[in-house]
């Protein structure tokens, strides 16, 4: 998938779901139309292990076609950063995801929490594939990601 149509796929937030585990029941409660941009709110909704959770992020940097950056301001955690980087790659688009993330109560929750942000990105990175299914084979993203806590 060319980077342009790869970066406008994450630009649409309600896309989000649809590379969203449904174990999460994650629903975007900001209304719509949402403009993704520096300083945007979204508001969210989760279910984690069966308990409802808001969760609200703020669009900290937002370059078109290079990277974007959210940051929880309300939320499960206690700090939260996600980088989505773009680059172009033979034939297709490369996404890389760098998330920094401190657990609430950490020195009790840090080993299931990792586990939780694991199994999510597992799923986002398969889900990306299926999505992007029906793109030619040299058009497909990579994505790959790495973590902090």
């Amino acid at each position: 998938m060319p980077l342009d149509h790869a970066f406008a796929f994450f630009a649409d937030a309600w896309n989000l779901e649809r590379i969203t585990p449904p174990w999460l029941e994650f629903r975007i409660r900001t209304p719509r139309p949402l403009e993704l941009r520096e300083g945007a709110l979204i508001d969210y909704r989760i279910r984690l292990h069966g308990v409802p959770i808001p969760w609200r992020t703020r669009i900290d940097v937002w370059e078109p076609g290079v990277r974007f950056v959210d940051r929880q301001v309300l939320g499960p955690y206690r700090w939260w950063r996600h980088e989505h980087r773009f680059e172009a790659a033979a034939g297709g688009t490369r996404i890389l995801d760098h998330v920094e993330y401190l657990p609430r109560a950490a020195w009790l929750s840090r080993r299931w929490v990792r586990r939780d942000v694991e199994r999510i990105f597992a799923y986002r990175r398969e889900a990306l594939v299926r999505e992007l299914a029906g793109a030619p084979a040299s058009d497909q993203a990579e994505s790959r990601s790495s973590r902090s806590t």
